[in-house]
């Protein structure tokens, strides 16, 4: 019997596992990132906010209350878009990020967005120092 046959009709297919395409639902094989939309920024500022009320209502009374930074913002947070291998947009395009408002994966704009991407870094992003890998890491290794 060939391993790879496909299974009978009858039989239930496997659940899949991961992320799905935003388009069609189909297992997803790559990302790219958008900023959040307002609504989305809500929901994270509300849980922050959450947050806070707890940590204020479980603060010792008779100590300074608690200090927090800024709210986040719209520039603090991305979101992972997921698409399958018929929508995805080009390489070069899911290595930026894009704007909350972009439509992508739109089958109109395939392989393309609607959307104006933010630049890249001007300089590469500093690599941390190579640390060796145990040689059981390292394929063909001990």
């Amino acid at each position: 019997m060939d391993v790879l046959a496909t299974p009978p009709a009858n039989e239930p297919t496997p659940p899949r596992s991961g992320p799905a395409c935003v388009a069609c639902g189909e297992t997803a094989i790559v990302h790219w990132l958008r900023r959040l939309t307002d609504d989305e920024l809500d929901e994270v500022r509300r849980t922050e906010n959450d947050r806070r009320a707890e940590v204020l209502r479980l603060a010792d009374p008779q100590l300074p209350p608690p200090e927090f930074p800024p709210l986040p913002t719209g520039a603090d947070f991305t979101r992972a878009v997921y698409s399958c291998g018929p929508h995805a947009i080009t390489m070069d395009a899911a290595a930026l990020v894009h704007a909350s408002s972009c439509t992508a994966p739109n089958d109109a704009d395939l392989p393309g967005c609607d959307c104006t991407p933010e630049p890249a870094p001007e300089s590469p992003i500093e690599a941390a120092p190579a640390a060796p890998l145990p040689d059981h890491w390292v394929t063909g290794g001990a």
